[in-house]
């Protein structure tokens, strides 16, 4: 049985290699179909690897209220507005949910630094010491802010802040003007990788171009209240907001949610404006497994239709080869062949065809980081601005599940579009056969 197989086989090659260019066009269309599969996987699973890595640093255990300027009529008549989050809101938190075990306040604000004739704008930060581990940020030199630091002057630079502003010296103990204040720098951060926005829940955060001041600091040197000049003139308009932001940790991770219902409920009571919001990182990280695996079953569509269009092709240039060689088929019945052997010698042709393309489809599929990368660098080399922000940091990440789907998918196809040429060859009639010419 064996050895019949093998011979089939080998017929099946010798048979192919007779006509080299068209057979190699028939199988570079599941070339392409399973390279397509593979990298279109490889592509969606690293858009979303980034999305929950960004999710997962936001804390699953972790619940987010922030401050959110209502968009009303009425708001975008008043001159100053109030809205957000409220330090009253803060202590009702804390006093009310027993289950939550840490919670950072922060405030922040656009300002521009100045030191020495160098300026930048910076956001300003006001919050507690608890803030350096909950963002996981690391200190370069110097130290972080502490609950003695109070009202005190003091300032942490992030990493490129501080080289802006002090780009050959040490800036521990060095001063730097913020608007009509003067703090001495206390401390340096480490670099970290920049916050992506997630969806329309949390906007894209950049913390290498932050400063941090004591929470207290925040409120007795710059306030709740902010005016900016409107056009030219004396015209201004203004916000007044306590709280920025309020992160709360949850000890366990089944009580997340029902945390959040409590939290929204007490926020509900003493806010008439939706003006925050209350974002659940588990929430958009079950949301971001939904997602990536819609997107997957999209991907494979779009790819099994390029699988599918392949097929049809294997299919064609199949039927042309079973005509062209009806006589041989003819001779070989004439000699004892029986319908299956004719069956098996064509089906295996196509799988050759359709296993061959599948192979290679996968070989260069693997290569797909590689390959993206170089074409990458390329472009970036030609003119930066080319690709979006987006495309620069994406790595495409291989799903091995899509690795066996597609090879499966491949075969699968050359059996299927392969059947009923086969069975064509099979049921002529032999006599005819032998007289085709």
């Amino acid at each position: 049985m064996n050895g019949a197989f093998i011979q089939t086989f080998r017929l099946g090659v010798k048979s192919l290699l007779l006509q080299k260019m068209r057979s190699a066009l028939a199988a570079l269309g599941i070339f392409i179909g399973t390279t397509t599969v593979i990298w279109l996987v490889a592509m969606g699973e690293g858009v979303s690897y980034d999305a929950q890595q960004q999710i997962m640093q936001l804390g699953a255990n972790n619940i987010i209220v922030r401050s959110v300027e209502p968009q009303s009529s009425e708001e975008k008549s008043e001159r100053v507005k109030t809205y957000g989050i409220k330090r009253d809101d803060y202590d009702r938190i804390l006093s009310n949910v027993p289950s939550i075990t840490r919670a950072v306040p922060i405030r922040e604000l656009k300002r521009e630094f100045l030191v020495n004739g160098r300026t930048a704008d910076v956001k300003l930060v006001g919050s507690t010491a608890d803030y350096l581990e909950l963002n996981r940020l690391q200190i370069a030199r110097g130290r972080w802010i502490t609950e003695q630091d109070n009202r005190e002057n003091v300032i942490v630079l992030a990493d490129e802040t501080a080289k802006r502003l002090f780009p050959l010296e040490n800036p521990i103990g060095q001063k730097v003007g913020v608007e009509s204040d003067v703090y001495t720098v206390i401390g340096q951060t480490k670099p970290r990788a920049a916050a992506a926005a997630i969806g329309g829940s949390l906007e894209a955060r950049d913390y290498n171009f932050d400063a941090y001041i004591p929470l207290k600091t925040f409120q007795h040197r710059v306030g709740d209240q902010i005016m900016i000049r409107a056009g030219r003139g004396f015209n201004f308009t203004g916000e007044i907001v306590e709280l920025t932001q309020i992160t709360l940790t949850v000890d366990d991770l089944d009580q997340v949610d029902e945390t959040a219902e409590i939290v929204t409920w007490l926020m509900d009571r003493f806010h008439e404006k939706d003006d925050f919001a209350v974002v659940v990182p588990k929430e958009l990280l079950r949301q971001a497994e939904r997602t990536r695996a819609m997107f997957n079953v999209l991907l494979v569509v779009i790819a099994g239709i390029s699988l599918l269009v392949g097929g049809i092709g294997i299919m064609n240039i199949m039927l042309a080869t079973v005509t062209e060689r009806t006589r041989e088929i003819g001779i070989r019945r004439a000699l004892g062949a029986k319908r299956h052997d004719i069956i098996q010698q064509f089906l295996t042709e196509t799988l050759v065809l359709t296993g061959g393309g599948g192979l290679l489809g996968v070989g260069f599929g693997l290569m797909c980081g590689p390959i993206y990368r170089t074409v990458r660098s390329v472009i970036n080399a030609i003119d930066p601005e080319l690709l979006p922000p987006i495309a620069n940091s994406l790595e495409p990440r291989i799903a091995m599940w899509s690795v066996g789907m597609s090879l499966i998918i491949s075969l699968g196809v050359g059996l299927v579009f392969g059947v009923y040429p086969a069975r064509r060859a099979a049921y002529m009639n032999p006599i005819e056969a032998l007289r085709h010419e």
